[in-house]
């Protein structure tokens, strides 16, 4: 599936993937005053707005808490997961039509570009979460050593998005309505996710149809842990592994049937 030689191409590469990451950090800093502020702009205004319009309407859904804070950091969590998975998804859906000029011009490892995605969309991630564990600690909600396992549950996750990732950008090239079906289904997927609301709320039937949700595993992971400062039941990971698995395998056997044929459809 991966093979030495494969790895050895993208790993000689590392300086140009680091240099692009470093480059696109960059340019989104400059010519503006406040810099490194809008990094966290958007999931904070995100979560601001959702958590001042919905908090006391949905407190009554999370009645075995009773801080105050206890719908934001069920929100917080649910909206940082989300983020991370529809903006390396979001982004590497068309990654290879983007950069068509670059790939036609120089000769680099194709899949140097989702890395630079993926590099990129962690650090933010990173960033954001450091800021969301610190409001933790302020407020005295901090889940102690069980957020350790919250990096084992964020692997998979990186795993299942790139893996799905690839295949959708490698697919794209050929049919490029792929990238817009995919901004259409992710936002009917995040309101398909509990983020905002509680699944506690839902209907019997909706509640079984979304548990085939993947990344509604990963978000109530992340909800026992910040929320519950419990261990999620590890019996809830053999759907979404199986499903991380498969989506890498079909993600680099469509990229490695269809690689040179790549830049003669762009």
């Amino acid at each position: 599936m991966i093979s030495v030689g494969m790895i050895r191409n993208v790993w000689s590469f590392r300086d140009f993937i680091w240099s692009s990451v470093k480059r696109e950090f960059q340019a989104r800093w400059i010519g503006t005053q406040f810099g490194f502020f809008w990094i966290l702009a958007q999931p904070l205004a995100t979560i601001l707005i959702f958590t001042v319009i919905f908090a006391q309407i949905m407190k009554p859904s999370l009645p075995n808490h009773s801080s105050r804070f206890a719908y934001s950091i069920y929100l917080c969590s649910g909206v940082l997961t989300w983020n991370l998975f529809a903006e390396i998804l979001g982004r590497s859906v068309n990654i290879f039509v983007e950069n068509a000029n670059l790939l036609k011009k120089v000769n680099f490892p194709k899949l140097c570009l989702p890395i630079i995605v993926i590099l990129s969309s962690v650090i933010n991630f990173a960033i954001v979460m450091t800021i969301f564990v610190g409001f933790m600690l302020i407020v005295g909600a901090f889940p102690g050593w069980v957020i350790l396992v919250a990096l084992p549950v964020f692997a998979l996750q990186i795993l299942f998005t790139i893996g799905l990732g690839v295949f959708l950008a490698t697919i794209n090239v050929f049919y490029r309505d792929v990238n817009q079906t995919v901004q259409v289904v992710l936002q009917f997927w995040f309101w398909l996710t509990p983020i905002v609301y509680v699944p506690t709320t839902l209907p019997r039937i909706a509640a079984d149809i979304m548990a085939w949700n993947p990344i509604q595993v990963f978000v109530r992971a992340y909800h026992t842990i910040f929320l519950e400062h419990m261990l999620p039941d590890p019996m809830t990971f053999i759907y979404p592994v199986v499903l991380a698995v498969v989506m890498v395998f079909l993600g680099l056997f469509a990229f490695r049937k269809l690689q040179g044929e790549i830049v003669d459809e762009l």
